[in-house]
């Protein structure tokens, strides 16, 4: 069976904010974007419920609701969305770019956006599944409010878990944050912060033994695991800050990432050490994981991707 090629002005890789507006910009560059959405159309956004921090929305609105807004936008400007997940890629300097899509379809792109985002690393525990967006959250400056004044509890040891317990001490009664090593990994400077904040518990040794409560979340069953002392610990909200993962494997051979393997992009820009593919929003950002600050790199993303097919074609 020969494979069916196509070739495109810019190809978007992944959907949620970052690809969304990238292609909602490509479009009316008249740039003709094709975006294949991925193995979750809409990103981290479609398992989320209430998003109350993204301007424009003064009541708030459902997650997947704003991806779906985002989508039509998108496809109203032009873009040719598609469901469907690319597989494998073959980046050359300059390009065209070739990609593969569900093993069957290749592509051949003038210009490449990345935007796979990164996926929440979780415990594993089913009730934790069934509790995501009803008390179960990977992000607390995203759902931290909804808890105001409650208990809530959090687990994680690094920076990021001691940055969010901190975030969360300020508007939450109280907060424990559940270690599962007799120490932190995280740097002096947070340890002492977190250490020093009155409303935060640190219960070292401790690892989360069931999430409990049937439409929400009541409680939260740990296990010290030294002693093998089970403790019930009422709560409303459960926090989860072990890390995230980039969706960038495929990439590995082509491009540079960090050691945690985010995609790394140029000062001030979203280029990529390939020229002609860009990446925006999570795949690249660590630090902010917003999807304000997503959109806002899938503008820059587009913006760059059309500035260089310009300069490509006035020199051609």
């Amino acid at each position: 069976m020969s494979t069916e090629i196509e070739k495109v002005e810019c190809l978007i890789i992944g959907s949620g904010p970052a690809g969304y507006t990238a292609a909602i910009y490509a479009a009316r560059a008249d740039m003709k974007p094709v975006v294949y959405e991925g193995l979750q159309p809409g990103g981290q956004l479609t398992i989320t419920t209430d998003v109350e921090n993204y301007p424009g929305y003064p009541n708030g609105i459902m997650g997947p609701e704003m991806m779906e807004l985002f989508k039509k936008q998108a496809v109203r400007l032009g873009a040719d969305v598609r469901f469907g997940m690319v597989t494998s890629v073959e980046f050359t300097q300059g390009g065209p770019q070739k990609v593969t899509v569900d093993d069957t379809k290749q592509i051949v792109a003038d210009s490449v956006i990345i935007c796979t985002g990164a996926s929440a690393k979780w415990l594993g525990l089913p009730s934790e599944q069934r509790l995501n967006g009803s008390g179960v959250s990977a992000c607390a400056v995203c759902d931290g409010f909804f808890y105001r004044n409650t208990d809530v509890a959090i687990v994680g040891a690094g920076d990021t878990a001691c940055e969010e317990a901190s975030y969360l001490s300020k508007i939450c009664s109280k907060v424990y944050m559940l270690v599962r090593r007799s120490e932190f990994r995280a740097s002096k400077a947070m340890q002492h912060r977190v250490m020093n904040t009155p409303n935060i518990e640190v219960l070292f040794n401790t690892e989360t033994d069931e999430i409990l409560g049937d439409m929400t979340v009541e409680a939260v069953r740990v296990k010290n695991n030294v002693t093998g002392e089970l403790r019930e610990i009422p709560v409303n909200g459960f926090f989860v800050a072990i890390g995230h993962t980039p969706n960038t494997d495929i990439f590995k051979p082509y491009l540079q990432l960090d050691d945690q393997g985010y995609i790394i992009t140029k000062p001030d820009s979203t280029y990529t050490n390939i020229e002609g593919v860009f990446c925006a929003g999570d795949a690249q950002d660590k630090v902010y994981r917003q999807a304000v600050t997503a959109a806002g790199s899938g503008c820059m993303a587009a913006l760059d991707a059309e500035r260089w097919l310009s300069a490509r074609h006035a020199a051609s």
